[in-house]
């Protein structure tokens, strides 16, 4: 994606966010003020992908210390509880967003000082939303390795710059390869119900002059078995770590199973903090 356009920002105690409902017709962004703002545009999907996720939560949590003036410790680190638990209802399948609050209220906690605590809180989050980008930068590094000229690339959902930070984690590998100069063309499933490959993956690669064709989630294993496809690389939401399930958009199995049949690579793009390394698959 276009280094201009980013998914979420922290603009001065303000989060702004890139409203995915409206794309690809009109480019908009919320500014959200309250870790509740947030946790609804994580519900209604303003903001989706489950790395962008834990971005978002953390930002939320970000907000609620930035916003507060209490001097006390005790009193910030209750509202902070507080934000926690709305921030964890909003999305239950993106193990990332427990991983991110998780790791912005230890380091509140370790706080000495309500002051300490609200500027820790925010630069943790700015940290988080950081890493993901590089992580994936790296993630796209590594997996264009796996990617040869001329490949052709099914992909499923939206695991681009709109699902992270930014540069994306499936896509980021499709983005790393077209980077170095290798001929790849990419078929992108539409994704129903919410059709996130047609109105997201599809402008993302358009943004950046990749060849992309959408397809309808059917006629994937028909362009495997015509030997149009060459390679699957998806994301995830959650990968078990107990057992190596991973758990992504609904197709995604699909996919995976002819891909088996046809002797095509199925590869997974995601970072560690994609990895449920406590649940089991039934848990999920």
């Amino acid at each position: 994606m276009r280094s201009e356009v980013r998914t979420i920002a922290w603009r001065g105690g303000v989060v702004e966010i890139l409203d995915q409902r409206k794309l690809p017709r009109a480019v908009r962004y919320l500014r959200l003020k309250t870790a509740r703002q947030v946790a609804k545009a994580i519900r209604d999907m303003a903001i989706r992908g489950a790395p962008a996720i834990g971005v978002a939560a953390a930002m939320g949590l970000a907000l609620t210390a930035y916003r507060s003036k209490t001097k006390s410790r005790e009193k910030l680190l209750e509202r902070l509880r507080e934000s926690y638990m709305v921030l964890r209802a909003s999305r239950p399948t993106a193990v990332n967003l427990f991983w991110a609050l998780d790791r912005v209220m230890r380091v509140a906690e370790s706080s000495r000082a309500a002051e300490e605590a609200r500027r820790r809180v925010v630069e943790e989050a700015l940290r988080i939303m950081e890493e993901d980008i590089e992580a994936n930068k790296r993630m796209g590094e590594y997996g264009a390795r796996l990617i040869e000229d001329g490949d052709g690339i099914l992909t499923h959902c939206n695991a681009g710059a709109l699902a992270t930070a930014g540069y994306g984690t499936a896509l980021g590998v499709i983005r790393a390869a077209h980077a170095q100069g290798k001929r790849i063309r990419v078929y992108a499933c539409e994704t129903r119900p919410r059709l996130q490959g047609a109105k997201l993956t599809v402008w993302e690669l358009m943004q950046d002059g990749i060849p992309v064709k959408l397809i309808t989630d059917n006629m994937a294993a028909f362009l495997m078995q015509r030997g149009e496809v060459s390679k699957v690389i998806v994301g995830a939401d959650r990968i078990i770590a107990k057992t190596g399930h991973v758990i992504n958009k609904i197709g995604t199995l699909s996919h995976a199973i002819a891909a088996k049949y046809y002797g095509i690579p199925f590869l997974v793009a995601a970072p560690t903090s994609t990895i449920d390394f406590e649940s089991r698959v039934e848990e999920v």
